[in-house]
């Protein structure tokens, strides 16, 4: 018989398990008591790729927003500009008629035909309806919207047999054009200077001194007979254009500069071509008598047959006024006439007093030259050229330009400083 078990008292220690009935397990925590290096790299790279992600977005929303606000308020600008520009050419009063652009491209069949180029712009050959017209694209660089509009409303204004009639104009948006009326014998260089291309008969002393009347009546209106005086300031060969008859007309004179009749000068800067240019126009105090002059110079040349500066001659001829100032001290002005022309030497006499009048138009000193209204009233036998006239036709300060039209020389300039045709 197996002996009892011992016997447990109070003091003995014992092992009692822990009670299992009605204990709760505790939940693990939601975060460790501590964050490792391993969980701060897995939370800054979550922000990086947040940032990568909304960054570009932010910033191309911006820029969309600050283009489409730069858009509006340049577009509105624009539409301000054309509304305004529409206002003032409404505002022009007697104008003449205003075609598209489309028109005048159409009219001009693309602008294919060139007739020539000049300071302001190009002009070209064209046709609307039954009527031919010449249209001049003016270079934008040269015209304002300003400048434009005023010459739109002097030129629509001024109508004279001796003036080329402008018929209507364009403005619309950077396009600025003037439609005249179509001269179809061309310039007047093309009939005075003897060319290879040319092989018409040199023209009479008839058809000359009515040219150069007719000149005349153009330049005097312009002085005189406006409301507003204008100077022409580039008469020369190039802007004086021929109908089928021969009958004379100044052009470009709605691109001079108007002068008030309460003013006696005008200062500009200089404009106009070589050789055409009066002396006082270094000292930048310029009237209508800056017309005179070059009228005096364009007589010369009609009566001549030659250009006023030409390099194809020797050096000490190659300047017109220059030779003009030798014929006359040494009464050998017959030397000057036109001699491929039988008729100008058969009326030598007529033609040497029409050179004394281009004599007094030519003086020096610019309060000395006659009004043109003056030199119509001789031209047509109603009063005498001044014979107490300067013969010194080249001043010290005269101008004469190189070939990238700076001024090169005070004096006569040989031919190697010389810029050429025009």
């Amino acid at each position: 018989m197996p002996p009892p078990p011992p016997k447990v008292t109070p003091t003995t220690q014992s092992i009692v398990p822990a009670p299992t009935a009605n204990v709760t397990p505790t939940a693990p925590s939601a975060l460790p008591a501590t964050i490792g290096p391993t969980s701060m790299k897995v939370k800054s790279s979550s922000i990086r790729r947040v940032v990568a992600i909304l960054a570009p977005v932010g910033g191309f929303t911006f820029l969309s927003i600050l283009f489409l606000i730069t858009y509006f308020i340049r577009k509105r600008r624009t539409q301000r500009h054309h509304e305004m520009e529409e206002e003032e050419f409404g505002e022009l009063q007697a104008t003449p008629m205003r075609f598209t652009f489309q028109q005048l491209k159409a009219a001009t069949e693309q602008f294919a035909n060139k007739l020539g180029e000049g300071g302001f712009g190009s002009v070209f050959k064209g046709q609307i309806a039954d009527e031919r017209i010449a249209v001049k694209r003016l270079d934008r660089a040269g015209q304002g919207k300003r400048e434009f509009s005023a010459e739109v409303q002097t030129i629509g204004s001024i109508h004279h047999i001796n003036l080329v009639r402008l018929i209507g104009f364009c403005a619309e948006k950077s396009h600025r054009l003037l439609v005249y009326e179509y001269m179809p014998k061309g310039s007047l260089d093309r009939w005075i200077y003897h060319r290879h291309d040319n092989d018409s008969p040199p023209l009479n002393w008839s058809t000359r001194y009515k040219i150069i009347t007719h000149i005349a009546k153009g330049l005097a209106y312009l002085h005189e007979e406006c409301m507003k005086k204008i100077a022409h300031l580039d008469v020369k060969p190039q802007n004086i254009l021929l109908d089928d008859n021969f009958n004379a007309k100044l052009s470009d004179f709605g691109l001079c500069k108007l002068i008030d009749r309460d003013m006696s000068q005008v200062f500009t800067r200089m404009r106009g071509t070589p050789g055409y240019l009066a002396p006082e126009w270094l000292t930048s105090q310029i009237t209508e008598k800056a017309d005179v002059y070059s009228f005096g110079v364009v007589v010369m040349e009609v009566i001549s047959g030659r250009k006023n500066l030409d390099n194809s001659r020797s050096e000490e001829s190659i300047h017109l006024i220059t030779q003009l100032e030798e014929k006359v001290k040494n009464n050998r002005l017959v030397e000057l006439i036109d001699n491929k022309s039988n008729d100008m030497l058969a009326h030598k006499q007529d033609v040497i007093e029409m050179m004394k009048l281009a004599m007094w138009c030519l003086q020096i000193d610019c309060k000395r030259r006659p009004k043109m209204s003056e030199v119509v009233k001789v031209l047509e036998g109603a009063m005498n050229a001044e014979s107490n006239i300067d013969h010194n036709f080249v001043a010290t300060n005269q101008v004469y330009f190189g070939a990238a039209g700076n001024v090169v020389s005070s004096v006569p300039p040989l031919a190697s400083h010389v810029s050429g045709p025009r």
